[in-house]
């Protein structure tokens, strides 16, 4: 299959960029996570933050270390993953929150239009 190493590329760059993403939740950009959190969500801001972060490393080295055998399934809890964590963008548009430079809500909402991307991405890259 020809685009097999375009595909293991891909599979291999989301998995570092969840790493690298998780990390940050743990570090650097704790707080601008956190206005990402919606207010519905039953736990402490932070709390929420800091579980996700820790989602995403595991997630990430799933996506670079699962055995062939394992990465359609990893590719699909990724993207439930990414899915999952979509009403946070939505609320940090509807809340008018700034966080990574997304301080217009036309940067906010055309933030929305790349979890799907992601979606996508974490299903191609794992498909056989």
């Amino acid at each position: 299959m020809k685009n097999k190493p375009i595909k293991t590329g891909a599979r291999l760059l989301l998995g570092g960029l969840l790493v690298a993403a998780g990390t940050a939740h743990l570090t650097f950009a704790r707080k601008a996570f956190r206005a990402q959190v919606p207010d519905w969500v039953p736990l402490k801001k932070d709390d929420t933050v800091v579980y996700s972060g820790f989602a995403e490393i595991a997630l990430g080295a799933a996506l670079i270390l699962a055995p062939k055998k394992y990465q359609k399934i990893t590719g699909r809890i990724a993207a439930g993953f990414f899915a999952a964590v979509f009403p946070g963008n939505i609320a940090q548009y509807t809340q008018h929150r700034s966080a990574f430079g997304l301080d217009t809500d036309k940067k906010r909402l055309a933030r929305l239009f790349f979890q799907p991307l992601l979606i996508g991405w974490a299903l191609k890259s794992t498909s056989r």
